[in-house]
């Protein structure tokens, strides 16, 4: 074989290597990220508490990996979020400063304890599979009644002993509910949006919901971004699997915004509760 032959081989294997690569595995990837990019920008639902279920059900990629890569595709889809909010004067820093000051340390915290449980050589996958499926079943729930949550905290506001106990110690319940989302983020990817979104609205009912939306997503970015770090300090993250769920999600996040001015988002909000269930008992059986 001369060298010319030997370069026209070369070049053919090199591309048939790649457009492997591309059909069997990041096409595939683009398709996912495609999926959950619409959803999310359809409902406003749907980040981590559909993408990693699907990484782990539907690819049989192994929890930690599924969850280090959410964490970084949740803060940079969400990161644009917050210069749109800041301009519109849609974030409360005070708030997300609380959140964060407890979200912070314990997602700090719980990634040392995951890298001291690799360390020992304990599988720390069922942990963070049982987390997952109780975050999702949870998240199941507060999609269902958070408008009911809403109406209510709203008509009751400063009614009742329990809103006047949530007023009095306001700021330590909202550094406290930030410390629960950094370990329950920083193990499953899930929890930064709807149940911070729902805490919010418990804890701040005088808030516009645009408000509530901008102070969640502001609190979320950090916080992912964080967390993914850890989980990248320890060899969890696929970075091509990063790119391609990046590739479809993006685009797709702003062409689902733009169908659900006029599609109810009420039914497709119900479907994905159902999902969010069933994929939430799934992975706890």
């Amino acid at each position: 074989m001369n060298l010319l032959e030997f370069l026209e081989f070369f070049n053919f294997e090199l591309i048939h290597i790649i457009a492997d690569r591309l059909v069997g595995f990041e096409l595939i990837h683009i398709a996912a990220g495609s999926l959950v990019g619409f959803v999310i920008g359809l409902t406003g639902v749907g980040g981590g508490s559909l993408m990693t279920p699907i990484l782990v059900l539907g690819f049989g990629i192994s929890p930690a990996i599924a969850v280090g890569t959410d964490l970084f595709y949740a803060s940079l889809t969400k990161a644009s979020g917050i210069f749109f909010h800041h301009k519109q004067k849609n974030i409360d820093w005070r708030v997300v400063g609380l959140l964060a000051a407890g979200s912070v340390p314990s997602a700090l915290i719980t990634v040392s304890l995951l890298e001291e449980l690799k360390a020992a050589g304990l599988n720390s996958d069922r942990l963070m599979m049982l987390t997952l499926s109780v975050m999702l079943i949870l998240t199941s729930f507060i999609i269902l009644i958070k408008e009911r949550l809403v109406s209510y905290m709203n008509h009751r506001h400063g009614d009742s002993n329990f809103i006047r106990i949530l007023k009095a110690y306001r700021p330590h319940i909202t550094v406290l509910s930030g410390a629960c989302l950094g370990i329950l983020v920083t193990i499953s990817s899930v929890g930064a949006g709807a149940i911070g979104s729902a805490i919010l609205f418990l804890l701040y009912p005088s808030k516009r919901p645009i408000q509530i939306v901008g102070t969640d997503i502001a609190h979320a970015v950090p916080l992912t971004a964080i967390a993914g770090l850890g989980h990248l300090h320890f060899g969890s993250v696929d970075f091509d699997l990063l790119v391609g769920l990046l590739l479809g999600g993006i685009p797709a996040i702003y062409l689902g915004s733009l169908f659900g001015r006029y599609i109810p988002d009420h039914y497709l909000k119900l479907a994905i509760a159902c999902l969010l269930f069933a994929m939430g008992v799934k992975l706890a059986l």
